[in-house]
């Protein structure tokens, strides 16, 4: 392996030499077949697998101006991730396919790997890269594909079976990551409104932490298995704002989620609003206990001409973000 710099560009690499010191930082996989091969082999021995895939473009998706590669490669392993648990199965394994422009440095390519790999050590232990693709773009492009498995013949916990008299519970930051986006759009674009380097001296400690949960999320991964077991009837993680999926979860069911704001405080409009935290929402009956980390937030009723309410009121506007109609073209 030739002794490269990290600021060498992918532009006068070859894709072996890439591929090559990405593997160094990803580490083994733990699976029958890893990277290397034309595909990967998964022992999903009395399991059933589920599959699901998520990407993040430079521009929508993430600013180059304010996510590091560890950064980038954290988020984009947990987007995935949240995706897997919502459904009450464990995460195996990740296939990555990075597009990127020929001037990525080495540097970055390598700590988005690294990223990749912390991410699934905190929030998903045993789950590894296992394979993937690289090529050109004008365009920062990542795209994964999470593999899970649902053990010992459980069914899947799918969006459509809240019941009425169910309540409506949540696992993990709500609003935070909103907090996080609102900082970094109010106080580090230039004229403009494109973005600039955050200063992190001019943060407090409290919005140190709001723009962490925007750039490198954490949701509570093992909390959609324990929730599974604890039967939870439906179940979806949060990544376009609480409101936003509230609704596709009570339309799937054919109910009415009515939302506490009391339970979202002290930033309920953020909470109610924010997505990229990835929260866990679930349902479950009334008599069960929840399982930690989840927090009753609001109760399930009959349809009504709302598909969710706020005490009682239905619940105004989109609730949370569309990239059709919400980007604003910068990149940055």
């Amino acid at each position: 392996m030739p002794d490269l710099h990290p600021a060498a560009i992918v532009g006068d690499l070859s894709e072996d030499v890439i591929l090559a010191r990405i593997l160094e930082r990803l580490g083994p996989a733990d699976v029958a077949v890893g990277p290397g091969d034309d595909a990967a082999v998964l022992d999903l021995a009395d399991a059933r697998a589920v599959v699901t895939t998520d990407t993040l473009v430079h521009g929508p998706d993430f600013r180059l101006a304010w996510s590091s590669g560890r950064d980038l490669g954290a988020k984009s392993a947990a987007v995935n991730l949240a995706d897997i648990a919502a459904m009450g199965a464990r995460p195996v394994a990740l296939f990555v396919a990075l597009a990127m422009p020929p001037s990525t440095t080495l540097g970055f390519v390598e700590d988005l790997a690294a990223g990749l790999r912390e991410a699934c050590d905190e929030l998903a232990p045993g789950c590894r890269v296992a394979g993937g693709d690289l090529t050109i773009s004008e365009t920062l492009t990542i795209a994964v594909t999470a593999v899970g498995e649902l053990t010992a013949g459980r069914r899947p916990v799918l969006r459509s079976g809240a019941r009425v008299g169910d309540v409506v519970a949540v696992a993990g930051d709500v609003g935070v990551a909103a907090a996080g986006l609102d900082i970094l759009f109010e106080r580090f674009r230039d004229d403009a409104g494109e973005p600039v380097a955050i200063d992190a001296s001019t943060l407090s400690d409290d919005e140190r932490a709001a723009v962490a949960g925007q750039l490198r999320p954490r949701p509570p991964i093992g909390a959609g298995v324990d929730a599974a077991a604890a039967g939870a009837t439906a179940m979806m993680d949060v990544s376009d704002g609480l409101v936003r999926d509230a609704r596709r979860l009570a339309r799937a069911s054919g109910v009415t989620l009515d939302l506490h704001r009391a339970a979202l405080e002290p930033d309920s409009a953020r909470a109610l609003r924010g997505g990229e935290d990835h929260a866990l929402l679930a349902t479950f009956p009334a008599e069960v206990a929840l399982p930690a980390p989840f927090r009753m937030i609001g109760a399930v009723r009959d349809a009504g001409e709302a598909t969710v309410t706020v005490d009682g009121a239905p619940a105004d506007g989109p609730g949370g973000w569309d990239p059709y109609r919400d980007w604003d073209g910068a990149g940055g």
